[in-house]
This record gives C-alpha cells, structure tokens and sequence, in this order.
C-alpha cells in the first residue's frame, strides 16, 4: 500500500508544463498553416488571412480571392487538413492510451483488431457491394462495423478465458482475432481480384478531399473518445503502475481498463474508417513526446492530442506534394519515418529492460 502511494505520488507531479502545453499549440497551429498553403495553386498568406476574416464577418474585410480559389480553400484544403488533425490526434492519443493501460510500451491504435477488423469490412464492401455504393458513404461504414465488430469478438475471447482483467490475455485475444479477420480477408480478395488495386490503395491509408463530410462523420466519435481519455488521464498514470498498484489505490481496473480501451477503439474505428490504415503515428508520438520531455500519461495524452495532429497534417502535406500531382499513400509517408523511429524505440525498451 505505501509503495503504491508513493509510486501514485511520483507520477502526479510530472503534469503539463505551460512550456511544453505553449509549444505543441505552437507546432499545431504551424502545421496547420502549412496545410492549408501547401498546394499546387498559390494562394498566398495574406489573402487566406483576409479570406478568413471574411467567413468571420469581420467589418471592412473583403476577399481578394477567386470564387474558384475561394472553393480550393473551404472545401478542399481546409476540411482534408481538420480530418487529418483529428485522425493523427486520434492514432496517436489512442496509442498512448493503450501502452498505458496494457503496459506495453509497443503498442498500437491496432491492438485490439480494430485495423484487421476495418480492413475487413472495408474490403466486404469493395468486393461485394454494387459500384454505385463503394463510394465514401458506404465505405467508411462498413469499415468501422468491421473494425467494431473485431474489437467486441476480441472481448469475447478474453473474457471466455476467465481472465479478462489480465491484460496479457485480452492483447493475446486481440492477436487471435486479428489473425482471423485477416485470413478472412485474404480470402475475399483471392475471390475478388478484380478489386485488388482498390483495397490495397484503402489499406496503405490517406487523407480523402471530400469536403466536410468525412469530418462531420468522425468528429463525434474522435470528440467523444478523447473527452473521456483525457478525464481518465490520471488514471492511467496509475494503471501503467499496474493491477495490483492501482486496485489498492481504489481503483476499479477492470472497468477502468474498459472506459479507456472503448473509447479509444471507438475513436480509432472511426478514423480508419475515413482514413484507412496509416500505421506507425501511435508509436511515432508518444514516444517523441517520451524521449523530449520525459512526463507521464497526465502530461502525455493531451500533448499527443496536439502533437499527433499537428504530425500527421505534415505528413500528408508531403503525401500530396513530394511526387505532385501524383500522391503518395500516406501510410507510405508515415511508414518511412517510422520503421526507424520504430527500430529506436525497440533498442531504448531494450536497453531500459536490461
């Protein structure tokens, strides 16, 4: 009880620190920019600025915009840059959550299944649903019920095992069913070969230019899932402690655990299920944030909310421009600063564990 209460105390004091808060703000709000500017039509900072004040009705401001620049603005650049804030703020605040509450500092928005689940769905619907119904209505659907139904089979698993406040056996179970929505998968598209192309360029994952309505689709669900996150995130400061730590505390793991793992799989369903699979951005950032600043989940969480966004808003600016006008899937983009992120993370565990 007393080494629980001062590991309980060591982990309070590592808050936020209004220079780290100043700074990730700081990096969104430039990242941000960058992805609203950045593209094949130059529309110049000081116009946007005036194109803005306008929206806000502010006296005396005008647009010296187009109304066909005024189109590139408002509904392309800037929706794809808010949906691109909120599915990195979601990977990465989700994969942060989840190397807390299960211990693992390697672990994913994907641990659960959720990715093979979504990839799944996804792939039901390209395969076997009529043309006119593939489009970004129907997909995103499909993509977050499989994504859904994997992570509840994945309950399911543990809790047949009798264990399913045991950690290790949920993430176990998590591995089992993916396996499964996997093979599944492979299945449909030997079946379907025809639709190959279309999957494969959905599972590398990007950044739709849809409009407003892909983030009109997810913002509940992102909304929802990091509100609840981040009034847990004392919590999980505890849980990363572990079970018996944070039960003597009063704690009630189990259905702790299961507040925060819903909430982020739901919050991550949902970002998939516009976005595909961009992989590494909940190892990239928390970790980053780790290896700078040292805080704890308190401080954290919020910070890859921010941070996570304002990453991967960057990294689809190089996904649209580098090979302009072609794009580059932005699972690629984010895999090539990841695999060696990725590898550096392996070798400081291992020589922390050592």
């Amino acid at each position: 009880m007393t080494i629980a209460a001062e590991h309980a105390s060591d982990v309070r004091v590592r808050g936020l620190s209004p220079v780290w808060a100043l700074s990730a703000v700081a990096f969104l709000v430039l990242s941000l920019a960058i992805g609203v500017l950045a593209g094949p039509v130059d529309l110049g900072v000081g116009a946007v600025l005036e194109s803005t004040l306008a929206r806000l009705h502010v006296p005396g401001v005008s647009t010296s915009l187009t109304p066909t620049e005024e189109a590139i603005l408002w509904e392309i650049r800037v929706p794809r840059v808010i949906l691109a804030a909120l599915v990195g703020a979601m990977l990465s605040v989700a994969g942060a959550t989840y190397q807390g509450v299960f211990r693992n500092p390697l672990a994913d928005p994907y641990l659960l299944g959720v990715a093979a689940g979504a990839g799944l769905g996804a792939t039901i619907a390209i395969a076997y649903l009529p043309e006119g119904l593939r489009g970004q209505r129907a997909l995103p659907v499909a993509a977050f019920v499989g994504g859904s139904v994997a992570v509840l089979l994945t309950y399911a698993v543990g809790r047949s095992a009798r264990r399913e406040r045991d950690a290790a056996t949920l993430v176990l179970a998590g591995v089992t069913v993916a396996a499964f929505f996997t093979a599944w998968q492979t299945f449909v598209q030997q079946q379907n070969s025809e639709t190959l192309q279309q999957v494969y360029s959905w599972i590398l994952g990007n950044i739709p230019s849809t409009g407003w309505s892909d983030v009109v689709l997810i913002l509940p669900y992102v909304a929802v899932a990091i509100v609840v996150i981040l009034a847990l995130r004392r919590v999980v400061d505890v849980l990363s402690l572990g079970d018996d730590e944070a039960a003597s505390l009063g704690i009630d793991v189990r259905r702790v655990r299961l507040a925060l793992v819903v909430a982020a799989t739901l919050g991550t369903a949902a970002a998939v299920a516009v976005s595909g699979l961009i992989g590494f951005v909940g190892i990239i950032v928390p970790h980053a944030i780790r290896l700078l600043s040292g805080v704890g989940y308190r401080a954290l969480l919020p910070l890859s909310v921010i941070i996570g966004a304002g990453f991967l808003v960057l990294a689809d600016v190089i996904a649209r421009t580098a090979l302009s006008p072609a794009e580059i899937p932005l699972g690629v983009v984010t895999a090539f600063f990841g695999a060696p992120f990725f590898a550096l993370v392996l070798r400081t565990t291992r020589g922390g564990a050592s």
